[in-house]
């Protein structure tokens, strides 16, 4: 693969804290990164918000603008993640689909892939711009856009499971199923819109657990132990 996707969980960006940064966890994603732009390959990047908001969190305001303050969330993640990149040596630049002023750029498919044939590690924040679709749908539409090979996402757990492992104890885990299979099953890899998403734009998906010893760079390497999703 020589253009990936990243998607970050942004719980898993909070490590044990749960909420806010855990500087160790984003350093440590930051070096494997390097890694594979060191070895050529092209990086974009697309962090969720639950570290800090998600749009279910309150039932009391509005959705559209519980959506909003989930967007302005992932703009943060990556102005943060995108500093501690440049901390270990990449280039990066910040992509929304809503003006910043001048802390990210407006954007656009030929400007993002630009910066990627030049190296730079490229951040996409704000998710689609729209209320009612999630930081998933937003992170599987840029892979097309961008002509990713695959969408990897990197998550608080280490693969997809037949039911909620943290409920269910007895969860067995998919080392490979199909897009087809996950929306046939409702489960709960990424939401219904990004994996017809998925489906219709064959985007395949590597799914694991960033907490997990040196996972990126694992699942690039070909020594992938969570689940492969395939179209």
């Amino acid at each position: 693969m020589k253009r990936v996707l990243l998607k970050l969980s942004g719980e898993a960006l909070a490590g044990d804290k749960k909420t806010g940064f855990d500087e160790a966890t984003c350093v440590g994603v930051a070096k494997q990164v390097k890694q594979l732009v060191d070895d050529g390959i092209q990086v974009a990047i697309v962090t969720g918000g639950g570290n800090f908001w998600r749009g279910r969190t309150s039932e009391t305001i509005d959705r559209t603008k519980a959506d909003q303050i989930g967007m302005l969330a992932t703009v943060m993640n990556c102005i943060y993640v995108s500093d501690i990149f440049r901390s270990v040596g990449m280039k990066t630049e910040i992509f929304t689909p809503f003006t910043c002023g001048a802390f990210t750029t407006l954007f656009s498919k030929d400007a993002a892939v630009e910066r990627l044939e030049q190296g730079k590690v490229t951040f996409f924040a704000g998710g689609t711009g729209h209320p009612y679709f999630s930081t998933d749908t937003g992170a599987v539409l840029r892979a097309i856009e961008i002509e990713a090979d695959a969408m990897l996402l990197a998550k608080a757990i280490d693969g997809i499971y037949d039911s909620d492992p943290k409920v269910n104890p007895a969860a067995k885990k998919y080392d490979e199923i199909t897009i087809q299979d996950v929306i046939d099953q409702k489960l709960a890899a990424v939401d219904l819109a990004a994996s017809i998403l998925c489906l219709e734009n064959k985007m395949p998906m590597l799914v694991f657990g960033l907490n997990e010893p040196n996972s990126i760079v694992e699942t690039m390497s070909g020594t992938f132990t969570g689940t492969k999703v395939t179209v």
